[in-house]
């Protein structure tokens, strides 16, 4: 299927967050923030939390409802407004986990054994995995595919997974010759799509990483984000004119990049602003623009889990706004694969 027939579908961007807690500025950076800026006019915003997602490996039940809870503050705290985005949690919505069944039928047992995560979670010890973690790639193209989404905005690691989604669209639309599914486009934009960490400018940054210091916080106070921006590992030469300039120096590239991506500004922008001078000149720079859209996040987050009640309301209702765009996909879907149901 080509772009030109994903113009007859709806234009849906779809992306969910999973509600594992601890989220960071890598999260902000790499998928809040760009979820905000892409509600508009162009297409229609679809996000969710997806817990079901979080239970592929054991949680404590309290522990995943606060984190639910919590990833909805984010959503929110970070600019979606659920009265121009629809903002629910996956699994209000029976449509994803039914879809998702249906498509374990399509998907092949090869392609969730490629996937580069079930490996790197499931580790040395694959057979006591849950089936659920080797599962759930087809959990997540039924996220995206239950409302017919044209666009995913995703970072350059979960490429694999679109690709997959990609894969299982194409062979249902194949097996019963029809054009039913998009095959969904990756947004992959910014200048800090994938943050890395304050002190491995090599790894991604990543709440469990057994050091504080490698990452910020959304729940991170004004004094934290500073001293951690102080600490983070640089290197002892001046900053160049441009980013080429970085090409060999991983820490100092990051913050260069969390710099432009927090300032709405090109690398090469801030780089031209700094040419020349150390990180004894840039970090206070950072650790100011960082304080300064980091905080009021952090503000609106702790409002907003001081009224558990009214996030429940809010993912209700959001709920109920999927459920009406996912329903008559899901059941088309049906009729397409033979299934009879009730009238």
């Amino acid at each position: 299927m080509s772009e030109t027939t994903n113009s007859r579908f709806t234009p849906r961007i779809f992306s969910g967050i999973q509600p594992s807690g601890g989220l960071t500025l890598g999260n902000y950076l790499g998928a809040l923030k760009r979820f905000a800026a892409l509600q508009g006019d162009q297409a229609q915003t679809i996000y969710c939390v997806v817990d079901l997602h979080a239970i592929t490996v054991w949680q404590d039940p309290e522990t995943l409802r606060r984190n639910t809870r919590e990833a909805t503050a984010a959503f929110m705290a970070a600019g979606v407004d659920p009265a121009r985005s629809v903002l629910f949690n996956q699994s209000q919505v029976t449509a994803h986990a039914e879809l998702a069944w249906l498509f374990n039928t399509v998907a092949r047992v090869g392609w969730m054994y490629r996937m580069t995560q079930f490996k790197d979670k499931a580790g040395k010890n694959s057979e006591n995995a849950s089936l659920g973690l080797l599962a759930y790639p087809a959990l997540m193209a039924a996220d995206i595919l239950a409302y017919q989404a044209t666009a995913v905005p995703v970072g350059e690691d979960q490429k694999q997974h679109l690709e997959l989604t990609r894969d299982i669209a194409a062979k249902f639309n194949h097996d019963y010759k029809v054009e039913h599914f998009p095959i969904t486009e990756p947004l992959i934009e910014g200048v800090a799509t994938r943050v890395m960490s304050l002190r491995d400018g090599t790894k991604k940054m990543s709440k469990s990483d057994p050091s504080d210091a490698s990452r910020i916080n959304l729940t991170d106070d004004a004094d934290a984000i500073a001293q951690k921006i102080r600490k983070a590992r640089t290197d002892a030469d001046p900053l160049p004119g441009s980013i080429d300039g970085l090409k060999d120096r991983p820490e100092a590239r990051n913050l260069v990049n969390i710099y432009a991506a927090l300032a709405d500004e090109t690398p090469d922008q801030v780089l031209a602003r700094f040419e020349g001078q150390g990180f004894g000149a840039f970090k206070p720079a950072l650790a100011e623009v960082a304080v300064a859209a980091m905080s009021p996040i952090t503000a609106k987050m702790s409002e907003y889990m001081a009224d558990p009640a009214e996030i429940d309301r809010i993912l209700g209702k959001g709920a109920d706004r999927a459920s009406e765009i996912a329903t008559p996909i899901l059941e088309r879907t049906k009729d397409i694969m033979g299934i009879l149901r009730s009238r």
